[in-house]
Order: C-alpha cells, then sequence, then structure tokens
C-alpha cells in the first residue's frame, strides 16, 4: 500500500453560510418554519472529510475556511498554488422550482468533461461514489459529467464534486443538518481517496492516541484539532500552526464546554473535541458540543427550530419534550440514555 504522507488532498465546500448564498436552499421545511442552507451540510461535512484524511495520514489544504461565499476565481488559485493530488467539493444538489419536495434522490459524484485530468478525476469519481455508498448506503445514482464547473475543471489536478443528496427531497433534507450523515459523507469521501490511492483507510482514532499541543506547535495534529474547532464554528485557517487565534479558539472551547481554561489541548479537551462516548445526561443548563450535537439532531428530526449554539435553554426543552413524547419516551426534558438512543439514529424524525 502507498503512503499517505506522499499525497496532499484538497477539500471545497459550495457556497456560504454566512450570509447564507441565495437560493441555495430547501424548501421551508413543516414544523419548524425555516429553510435549511446547502452550505449548513457542505462545510461540515468537508471538515469531517479532512478529519477522516488526516487520520489516515493525508496531508491536507482546506479551500475555503470563511463562512461567507468566496469566488470561483478565488478558490481555483488557492487550490492551484497548493498544487495538490487531488480535491474534492462537497455538495448537495436540487432539482425542481426549488419551492417543493419531490421524490428525486440519491447521491452522485461529478467530474469536469473540459478538465486536462477528465480521465483521472472519472476514475476518483468512481471511487468516491463507492466510498459514499459504503460509508452512507444511500441510492447510488453513479457518477457524471458537467461542464464549465471551474473547481472542476480549472484545477490542475483531478477533482471531483459530490452530491451527497437532494435538497428537494424532504428525508434528504433533513439528513443535511444530521452530524451522523455529515461524518458518514465526509468518511465516504475519504474511503474513496483511500481507494483510488491505495491507502489504508484508518476508521477512527482515540484520544488517548493524541499528544498534548499548546501554542507554538506545528504539524497535522495542529491541523487536526483546527478542523474540529472550525467544524463547531471557528473560522482558523487549517494551516497547522498553533498561533495565537488558535489559542484563542482553544479556550473559547474550553470555556464553553466546562474544562480548564488554559489554552492547552490534552486529554481532557481532546475527550470533548472528539466527543467521545458514553454520551452524557444533558438537561436544562447545560452547556457544550453534546448539546449542540443534540439540538443539530433535534433540528434535524424537525423539533427544534433556534440557534444551535449548545445552550440547553427553554426551546431544547420544549424540543426535547416534544421528541419524548411523540417516540414513546416520558416527557421529562432529560436526556438520558433511552432518549439518546432514539435521537442519536440516523434520519427520521417527523413526516412531511
Amino acid at each position: 500500500m502507498a503512503n499517505a504522507n506522499s499525497f496532499l488532498i484538497a477539500a471545497n465546500d459550495e457556497h456560504g453560510q454566512n450570509p447564507p448564498t441565495v437560493g441555495k436552499r430547501t424548501p421551508t421545511m413543516p414544523y419548524i418554519d425555516q429553510s435549511f442552507y446547502e452550505n449548513e451540510f457542505n462545510r461540515p461535512a468537508k471538515y469531517y472529510f479532512l478529519i477522516a484524511c488526516l487520520r489516515t495520514g493525508f496531508n491536507v489544504f482546506d479551500v475555503k475556511p470563511e463562512l461567507q461565499d468566496l469566488s470561483i476565481s478565488a478558490r481555483v488559485t488557492r487550490t492551484n498554488r497548493r498544487r495538490p493530488t487531488c480535491v474534492v467539493t462537497y455538495a448537495y444538489n436540487a432539482i425542481g422550482n426549488g419551492n417543493t419536495f419531490n421524490n428525486t434522490f440519491g447521491q452522485q459524484v461529478f467530474y469536469g468533461a473540459e478538465s486536462r485530468y477528465a480521465s483521472q478525476s472519472r476514475l476518483l469519481a468512481y471511487d468516491v461514489t463507492a466510498g459514499l455508498n459504503q460509508a452512507t448506503d444511500r441510492r447510488n445514482l453513479g457518477i457524471g459529467r458537467l461542464s464549465n464547473i471551474g473547481m472542476l475543471s480549472s484545477v490542475n489536478c483531478p477533482a471531483v464534486l459530490a452530491e451527497c443528496g437532494f435538497m428537494t427531497n424532504f428525508e434528504e433534507a433533513k439528513l443535511m443538518i444530521d452530524p451522523d450523515f455529515q461524518k458518514e459523507c465526509g468518511n465516504g469521501g475519504c474511503i474513496g481517496v483511500c481507494n483510488e490511492f491505495e491507502v489504508d483507510y484508518v476508521t477512527e482514532i482515540s484520544y488517548r492516541q493524541l499528544p498534548t499541543i499548546r501554542r507554538g506547535n506545528r504539524g497535522k495534529q495542529v491541523q487536526f484539532l483546527q478542523c474540529y474547532l472550525n467544524l463547531y464554528g471557528e473560522t482558523l485557517d487549517v494551516d497547522g500552526v498553533f498561533g495565537a487565534n488558535t489559542q484563542t479558539a482553544v479556550q473559547k472551547f474550553q470555556r464553553q464546554n466546562n474544562l480548564l481554561v488554559d489554552g492547552i489541548v490534552g486529554q481532557n479537551t481532546w475527550w470533548t473535541l472528539l466527543m467521545q462516548r458514553p454520551l452524557p445526561l444533558l438537561k436544562r443548563g447545560s452547556t457544550g458540543v453534546y448539546v449542540r450535537y443534540a439540538q443539530q439532531k433535534l433540528t434535524s428530526k424537525l423539533y427544534l427550530a433556534d440557534d444551535v449554539d449548545g445552550i440547553f435553554g427553554p426551546n431544547t426543552l420544549q424540543a426535547t419534550k416534544a421528541f419524548q413524547q411523540e417516540n414513546g419516551l416520558a416527557p421529562d426534558g432529560i436526556i438520558g440514555p433511552l432518549t439518546w438512543a432514539k435521537l442519536s439514529v440516523i434520519g427520521g424524525g417527523r413526516s412531511l
């Protein structure tokens, strides 16, 4: 097998979410009376992909750490400047007028028809499609060719666009916000890249395997940290340099999760960043990434119409009770083992 350290894998997320790219959204979701924006899936799926690539041993490049949208020309320039081995873009598809749901669903991976690397991109598309199918078990629509897509045709490397579902399909629209589905899609992309370059895929990594890092450290462990912090809302350059911005983000994360605020990433901070199991009991007043995860699951199942802020407030309490009531659980508003067992399932939730 090949050495993952010999490759530089770039990752890109289509569109933006602050502000949201106009028109790139689901129809209005019932029960919560709001739309999900495409980048609310694309960005976290991209970071799960980068996390999977890093734990496997690849070198990585994050094309767009910003929350706002970025021009295609700027993305292409950034990508070509780094000369990656390949680039994978995460996206979510749509069909129809965008205002109503329909029955079209499934995943498809595209490559650029005009690319100088079309033949290599086609092979990469096959592998990423297979990886997504292995990780998610969603309907596989195969591969396709697209024209005039800059991140496919103008980059100087093999490139693919992974459309992981349809925003205009009700069930797949709900999956967009499900962090476990986002992770599956990120992992699936990495499995595909591993197959393409004949690298052994690393399924998971324990917090015990990660070193204590602090300001001044450099390397892949710092990139791993930066990807997790960006997954939770930061906009750090994934440059592998533990500088002032990364330290500030670590301290903020520690404060939000009731950890010792020292800016040093040791076992307790790694444990929380990686959201190691078992899942804790949560109730009104709880804070941190586990609350954030519960809020994402409640939103994806259409019980919570509120910001995902990691604070278990009155709206999260009300949503939890409604979920429990409708799923045969005691509606006490406390998220314990029985509630976690039903809440952590991928998909499901309220029906159309």
